[in-house]
């Protein structure tokens, strides 16, 4: 993801951190600091973090369910709004996706009930609110929270867990997209209710989580929708194959003047027999075309610009392709001999999906 950088591992994932996580905590803090002075801003901050690595419990305990079948998870990213464990494929299998999704919620519960038991229920408003937090209610506030966390993830709508148990209970009667289709929906309808009682209450944190639950609901039918499609596909359906090449000891400014000159996004590296060498995005061409120009010293070649894909071969799945894509700005497709065929985005698998649907 991007706006992100790594913090360390855990049982395999790498566990990432959003720069605007790091905003939110400088926020709650310096406004804690304003209105309750910096003792409260200590323990403030103290206490975002500690929910937030109740947050990470929580996307490890997806993660590791998922590992008993097989499916690993790249990384954890903390964002403001929660975590984010991105697994390389949800389990089709109903029982499988039910376990995977309750996995989570149980983590927040198990939290709730060990503070509880080690330091008894919250008896006062502050320690269900969390509005001001001390070191004698920080125990209690954070079982509480815990406890919120785990009912707030089980409303059955996506993107919450509750939605993917009830996308699985539904796909029992119906097929995968269809019952993603209408815990999608679902979770459209609840970010809209959210989003209107944001709004009449004034609560804009509330309007903003409802924006990020409607767009993700809409991209998990999406993506969804189209592994089903490409299953009947390979990588040579969706294969470009015109485009423009750079070598490795290209300059930054004929790429420049290469991008000026075509739609490309990206551009394969290829060396003098043609073997694929990586990619130069877009983003990173104008990024360090802007700081060199600015520093006024010589831009490097693009081979030490390019980035690592994956790489698929003509007749693997499309699915396949997906998957293997993950976060990467494509996929290239190679011989055998490791001879450049072309390459593959996610947006020209998108225009593919339309084609063929409109086909049907």
């Amino acid at each position: 993801m991007s706006w992100s950088f790594p913090i360390g591992h855990l049982f395999g994932s790498q566990i990432r951190v959003h720069v605007t996580f790091l905003l939110l905590i400088a926020f709650i803090g310096a406004q804690a600091w304003s209105t309750q002075g910096p003792e409260a801003a200590l323990w403030t901050t103290i206490f975002i973090l500690l929910l937030f690595a109740c947050v990470v419990a929580h996307e490890f305990g997806h993660a590791l369910m998922a590992r008993r079948f097989g499916i690993h998870t790249p990384d954890v990213t903390l964002l403001p709004i929660g975590g984010l464990a991105r697994l390389e494929k949800m389990p089709e299998k109903p029982s499988q996706e039910i376990l995977v999704a309750l996995a989570g919620p149980a983590v927040n519960v198990v939290i709730w009930a060990v503070l509880t038991l080690l330091f008894g229920a919250p008896t006062e408003p502050e320690q269900i609110t969390g509005l001001s937090v001390q070191p004698s209610t920080l125990p209690a506030q954070l079982a509480t929270l815990n406890l919120v966390l785990a009912v707030f993830n089980m409303l059955p709508a996506f993107p919450m867990d509750g939605g993917r148990v009830l996308r699985a209970v539904v796909s029992l009667v119906t097929d995968r997209v269809t019952a993603t289709r209408i815990a999608a929906a679902a979770g459209q309808m609840l970010a809209f209710l959210m989003a209107l009682s944001g709004l009449l209450s004034g609560n804009i944190l509330l309007v903003l989580i409802a924006g990020f639950i409607f767009i993700a609901a809409g991209a998990e039918s999406s993506d969804v929708a189209m592994r089903h499609v490409a299953r009947r596909m390979v990588a040579r359906d969706a294969m470009i194959t015109e485009y423009q090449s750079l070598g490795p000891m290209d300059s930054l400014d004929l790429a420049a003047l290469t991008l000026i000159r075509t739609t490309q996004h990206e551009f394969p590296i290829l060396d003098n027999e043609g073997y694929f060498q990586g990619f130069l995005t877009r983003d990173t061409l104008l990024r360090n075309l802007a700081e060199t120009r600015a520093q006024g010293v010589p831009a490097a070649p693009v081979g030490e610009l390019m980035q690592q894909v994956p790489i698929v071969r003509l007749t693997d799945g499309l699915e396949k392709v997906l998957t293997r894509m993950g976060q990467a700005p494509a996929v290239a497709v190679t011989d055998r001999e490791g001879h450049f065929l072309g390459y593959i985005t996610r947006e020209n698998i998108g225009e593919l999906m339309v084609v063929a649907n409109r086909g049907r």
